[in-house]
């Protein structure tokens, strides 16, 4: 290990976490990690397991998933495993000062962002749909407010113009794991010094709601493709035509205009529809009940003419 003899607990939920966990495990010595409750998911609501309990599981990693940190009988858990060090990255609920106070070495929480900018549960998916063009990661020493505490290090990271939720997560994810055992171990050997966030430049980055994903084909062409990057991989844009919900996963920004909404251009391989500035040409959708498809592949099955518009609510058909 890199880092020997540091006992540490790992807190995290989703895949961004999971991705550092698996690195982590060649650098420190994880006792135990702590995730959020299986969630029900999917058409039949069967409840499933965070994608860091699979990779904690597939590790041997004891596992507890609390329903609340606060809970005094978890807090003796954690107590009773002796951590030198506790580490978050996206866990999902605040850390009381309790457990925060249980470590020798205090807890330290991987963000993605350069903080103070969008602190909050969607750092990643807000800096796209707010058209960044960087982003990053900090590592902060934790204390009991959202995002809060001082930061040991930050690393910037670009945020390309074809990038997703989904691709950039796994690129800050990555840079994750370039810094954090340098950081950790320039940490614990009082190497480093943590610096207070400016609050008068700190910015909230939100839970998304399925609602976000409502299509509004009155904003510009520029900010509707970058909704549709950033929204991926839930709850994704979606929009309607007629009764038919349809997820639009892939967008290009063309000039011109129209009535936002309408299709202004068709033909063989291509969709194109009016935003309130600009237009948008539509790559790739998933239509209700069907998987990702070309929009090639949609137009086969489907004869849209000109002037169709997509609406922001199912219409029925009479």
């Amino acid at each position: 290990m890199i880092i020997p003899e540091q006992n540490i607990i790992f807190f995290g939920t989703p895949e961004f976490a999971a991705v550092i966990l698996r690195a982590a495990q060649s650098w420190v010595r994880v006792r135990a990690v702590v995730t959020q409750p299986d969630k029900p998911k999917g058409r039949h609501r069967s409840p499933l397991p965070s994608p860091v309990k699979l990779m904690a599981l597939s590790a041997g990693i004891p596992v507890l998933q609390p329903d609340r940190a606060s809970d005094p009988l978890f807090l003796q858990s954690i107590g009773n495993l002796k951590p030198d060090l506790i580490l978050t990255a996206a866990y999902g609920q605040i850390l009381p000062k309790t457990l925060l106070n249980i470590p020798r070495h205090g807890c330290l929480n991987v963000h993605a962002s350069l903080l103070p900018k969008y602190r909050g549960a969607a750092p990643i998916n807000w800096a796209i749909i707010n058209g960044e063009t960087e982003t990053g990661i900090s590592i902060m020493r934790m204390d009991p407010g959202l995002d809060t505490g001082p930061v040991l290090l930050q690393e910037p990271v670009p945020v390309l113009p074809d990038d997703t939720g989904v691709t950039l997560t796994r690129k800050l994810s990555d840079k994750a794991i370039d810094i954090l055992p340098g950081c950790i171990q320039a940490y614990i050997e009082g190497k480093l010094s943590p610096v207070p966030q400016d609050e008068e430049k700190a910015t909230f980055a939100r839970i998304l709601r399925k609602t976000d994903g409502l299509m509004d084909w009155s904003l510009e062409a520029v900010a509707i493709h970058n909704r549709v990057r950033g929204l991926l991989p839930w709850p994704a844009a979606y929009t309607y035509l007629g009764g038919l919900q349809i997820k639009i996963l892939e967008t290009k920004v063309l000039p011109g205009g129209g009535e936002p909404g309408t299709v202004v251009d068709v033909g063989k391989g291509h969709l194109v529809v009016a935003a309130g500035q600009g237009r948008i040409s539509i790559a790739a959708l998933q239509p209700a009940g069907k998987g990702a498809m070309p929009v090639q592949a949609f137009l086969q099955g489907h004869e849209i003419a000109l002037g169709t518009r997509f609406e922001s609510q199912a219409v029925r058909q009479e």
